[in-house]
């Protein structure tokens, strides 16, 4: 499937993209942006080109924290599970015969 053109502003700039991607998710996305743009700029000012960048290096950052703490409950539920199964097979081990 080919994606269409979307217009979206991002930190007061006009942008069109091609995509495949609702233009509600898109717009969603572009806001993301443009707050931590805005976060990262002066009051007032308008963003200059190093902000993207530094939005970028922000959100990448916030991506990766939010990927390891994932893997990381991953990991508890993981061992939690295999402590509770084999919990479960010692009961089961134990139990008399009917």
């Amino acid at each position: 499937m080919h994606g269409r053109p979307i217009s979206l502003r991002i930190a007061g700039q006009s942008y069109r993209v091609v995509s495949t991607a609702s233009e509600e998710e898109l717009q969603r996305l572009a806001d993301t942006v443009t707050a931590k743009v805005q976060e990262l700029s002066a009051d007032g000012e308008t963003a200059a080109p190093q902000a993207f960048v530094l939005a970028a290096m922000a959100l990448a950052h916030e991506l990766e924290e939010e990927r390891a703490r994932r893997l990381s409950v991953e990991r508890r539920a993981r061992d939690m599970l295999q402590r509770v199964l084999g919990q479960i097979d010692d009961a089961l081990a134990c139990a008399p015969d009917p």
